[in-house]
């Protein structure tokens, strides 16, 4: 008589390890999402302290602090960013595991019943040959199953690991001790350690929930289930897509030259900041309003906003547009930094782009030659 527990025991060996995919509450998507949360505290907090030290002091330290402070808001947006979309790819290949572990549950059933419908024929040499052909065919339909979860979530793990940023090297602890002292009202420099902390844990938790998953042996020949854990790669996007920031949600991402991610408020800031970019390394000429032939400060910004579309006035104490003006802890790639003489064009990350002899990409600040600062505004509002 055939062993029919042997024929049996494959498809529960492999129903019984393939997991649920059930992360429970509090797993690690739960945890990615906190951790954002609490990153969107910090970057909110950050903000109101860089407005309230541009408030009470200016000068060339506090244009150092501004500048430092701004990396550290790119980084805690992008971290915030990247944490969510990572728990909507752990949620999902959660839920590519309990389809698959439906499908085996369901596999397994239909042999049963295929069995218990034989009846007594099951002990003839039809019936054994019946019960040997259907084992083997829901074997394959389990394998088939496996292999679909295994490269679902794959597609998966590449996306983690795309998704997962390089150390950042901005820290508020490398501002000088004068800017410390005029941060330390939100104490910005803590918050910031902590949440380091927490995400490298979240990280750690979801590649490890994600391996539970999907983990075990099989008897039976059968394959293996698992995912890979996450591996550092490079964060940020490229070119530029639709982004959901720590700021409005509804921005364009743009990757700077430095790799850094930042949102720029609509399309047509970010074709400017791209425009910009573009004509970095462009000799200064006076008067110049092209990039082929050379270029002037007014004359970088009136072509940068000419191809995104707006036209801006062509001297540069005139480009003063945008209402109201937009605070130092409240820029965004696109806006425009306008002296008496001089304008100059936020790329984000605590950096701007201007016209000198070439056009360069420096720290944001206000001063300029002793010029009268106007302020900060942005043109597509």
């Amino acid at each position: 008589m055939i062993d029919l527990s042997g024929l049996t025991q494959p498809l529960l060996d492999l129903l019984s390890s393939f997991g649920t995919g059930v992360l429970g509450t509090g797993g690690a998507s739960d945890g990615l999402r906190s951790t954002s949360t609490n990153l969107d505290q910090i970057y909110q907090q950050g903000r109101n302290s860089i407005n309230g030290v541009n408030t009470a002091w200016d000068g060339q330290a506090v244009d150092a602090v501004t500048a430092k402070a701004l990396r550290v808001q790119t980084s805690s947006a992008t971290l915030s960013d990247n944490g969510t979309e990572m728990a909507t790819v752990v949620d999902q290949a959660a839920a590519y595991v309990q389809t698959g572990q439906k499908e085996l549950d369901g596999i397994v059933n239909s042999f049963l019943s295929q069995v218990t419908a034989l009846g007594p024929s099951l002990g003839t040499p039809v019936g054994l040959t019946t019960v040997v052909a259907s084992a083997i065919d829901h074997i394959g339909q389990g394998m088939g199953v496996v292999g679909r979860v295994q490269d679902e979530l794959g597609t998966q793990t590449a996306a983690i690991q795309e998704l997962t940023p390089a150390p950042s090297s901005t820290t508020l602890a490398g501002v000088s001790s004068g800017a410390t002292n005029l941060l330390s009202s939100a104490s910005s420099s803590g918050l910031l350690s902590t949440a380091a902390s927490t995400g490298s844990s979240v990280l750690s938790a979801m590649g490890s929930g994600l391996s539970t998953a999907m983990s075990g042996s099989t008897s039976g020949g059968s394959k293996t289930a698992t995912t890979g854990g996450t591996s550092g790669g490079t964060g940020g996007s490229t070119g530029s897509s639709s982004g959901s920031s720590t700021g409005s949600g509804t921005g364009v991402k743009i990757t700077l030259p430095d790799g850094s991610t930042v949102e720029a408020p609509n399309e047509k800031a970010a074709t400017a900041v791209r425009s910009a970019i573009g004509a970095v390394g462009t000799p200064y000429v006076w008067g110049g309003n092209d990039p082929q032939s050379g270029i002037d400060c007014s004359g970088l910004t009136k072509y940068a906003y000419g191809e995104a579309g707006v036209e801006l006035p062509r001297l540069a104490q005139e480009q003063h547009i945008g209402n109201p003006q937009v605070s130092p802890g409240d820029l965004q790639p696109g806006d425009l930094a306008v002296w008496d003489g001089h304008v100059a064009m936020v790329v984000g990350n605590g950096q701007l782009v201007e016209a000198g002899d070439p056009v360069s990409i420096s720290s944001i600040r206000t001063e300029n030659s002793g010029m009268e600062f106007y302020g900060f505004y942005r043109p597509t509002e």
